[in-house]
């Protein structure tokens, strides 16, 4: 029973904080991008343009993955270092309220990172599958 809702609430927090990161920031920087839109931040000094495709690299890509489950832990680490990113690098002289956002980000893709996708993803049912055929082949 503990297992089934450990996996329950890490499906939550993927299917949440995933889908809103590649709604909510993710598509429109990728949108934006195509666009040529408005000048973007940059906190690492590589660049506006460089800065923006690590953003949609991280927001869009990386968060397809998480909410997917595929790839889910190494998918973490770009959305964790662009939170920290945004919370340090964009938003450090600001309030609290101004950092909210990527600190919330940054505790539950941590959070994902740590205890992985859970039952309910494209990693377990892939890694399931292939210990299945190992175990077949070694049969």
């Amino acid at each position: 029973m503990h297992q089934m809702l450990n996996s329950l609430s890490m499906l939550l927090l993927r299917v949440v904080f995933g889908g809103i990161m590649l709604t909510a920031h993710g598509l429109p920087k990728l949108t934006s991008f195509g666009k040529g839109g408005e000048p973007f931040a940059d906190p690492l000094g590589v660049g506006s343009a460089t800065s923006l495709l690590l953003a949609i690299f991280a927001e869009f890509f990386c968060s397809i993955l998480v909410f997917l489950g595929l790839g889910t832990r190494l998918a973490c680490i770009p959305l964790i270092i662009t939170m920290l990113v945004a919370c340090v690098g964009v938003h450090g002289a600001d309030s609290l309220l101004a950092k909210e956002k990527s600190i919330l980000y940054m505790a539950a893709f941590t959070a994902i990172l740590i205890n992985g996708p859970g039952t309910f993803s494209f990693d377990q049912f892939f890694w399931g599958w292939m210990k299945k055929r190992r175990a077949k082949k070694a049969a």
